[in-house]
């Protein structure tokens, strides 16, 4: 039997609806998940005017490297003239930094 809890293995699934890409992330962003994640989250923003919806809603954790992660993306999908749209359940995440205010039109 494995003591891995399986929530926590990263994951992600992606498609695209519209003009917006859709991706859910699950399990966990860490020191470790974190580097291939930013190099898809960067080449998902590489477009000009990139509209990129993540869906937080089955991450279990994130550690301090995650929102780094996620400010990154967002700062490139305003310099591309982009959007960015989190969506999550959870009040904690949703209480403050820089994802908190609206980008794009």
């Amino acid at each position: 039997m494995s003591d891995i809890d399986t929530r926590s293995v990263p994951h992600h699934a992606e498609r695209t609806t519209g003009e917006a890409t859709l991706v859910e992330l699950g399990g966990e962003i860490d020191i470790f998940t974190a580097p291939p994640l930013a190099d898809r989250l960067e080449a998902l923003t590489a477009g000009r005017h990139p509209d990129l919806v993540l869906d937080l809603r089955s991450m279990v954790f994130i550690d301090c490297t995650g929102p780094g992660v996620l400010c990154r993306a967002r700062n490139r999908v305003v310099a591309r003239h982009g959007r960015l749209r989190l969506v999550t359940d959870s009040v904690r995440f949703r209480r403050g930094g820089p994802w908190s205010s609206p980008v794009g039109p």
